[in-house]
């Protein structure tokens, strides 16, 4: 089974690391390049469970959690302009948002497995990275949750802007948290091309 799902694995850690690579580095005024390259997490996970099944798509979703940890902690000890680059509350928010979101994605896609090859992908990557925003930016930015980290002054995500620069008056990571679910859902539609591709070639491979 591990040998099988070993190329999951290995895509699931290249993404993880990517994305906490990618997440320091700016696109336009409300995202991050690696807000574009997560969601592709989604992908792997789904595509591990409809060739190998829900089992082996949790170990490669803890295989991503584990990856994921080892980068907060490396990101704790580098220290940028403002302090170190992943604090306490992301690191926290990270691997709740991580962990949570992927399970949920490996049981809905379990469940819809059944219906039309698309059901299941789209369906569980979309309530998947629901989640997974809500979650992170929540834990992560939210003022009524400062006593996660009291010495973590968060207040520059709570100044109050228009949303989205346009819309009414919310804490500036209300806006950041709309802009990166609204690209975990292009994309989650965008990926439902190369999941049935992925999906075609491995199912065709030997056992």
């Amino acid at each position: 089974m591990t040998p099988r799902v070993l190329p999951g694995i290995m895509a699931m850690a290249a993404i993880v690391v990517a994305s906490n690579i990618l997440v320091q580095f700016l696109f336009g005024q409300w995202l991050t390049w690696g807000a574009f390259t997560y969601p592709l997490a989604f992908l792997v996970t789904d595509v591990m469970n409809r060739v190998y099944g829900p089992g082996p798509a949790r170990k490669v979703v803890l295989a991503g959690f584990v990856v994921g940890i080892a980068c907060s902690l490396i990101g704790t000890q580098i220290h940028g302009e403002f302090g170190p680059l992943v604090t306490l509350r992301i690191a926290l928010a990270s691997g709740t948002a991580f962990l949570t979101a992927q399970l949920l994605d490996v049981a809905i896609f379990d469940r819809l497995r059944g219906g039309k090859w698309w059901r299941a992908p789209l369906a569980s990557s979309l309530l998947g990275s629901s989640l997974d925003t809500a979650l992170f930016f929540t834990l992560a930015f939210s003022a009524s949750l400062v006593f996660l980290e009291p010495g973590n002054d968060v207040s520059w995500a709570n100044e109050a802007l228009p949303l989205l620069g346009a819309g009414p008056m919310v804490p500036l990571w209300v806006s950041l948290a709309v802009a990166d679910w609204m690209v975990k859902l292009a994309l989650a539609l965008l990926a439902l091309v190369p999941f049935r591709a992925l999906v075609a070639r491995l199912s065709a491979q030997p056992a």
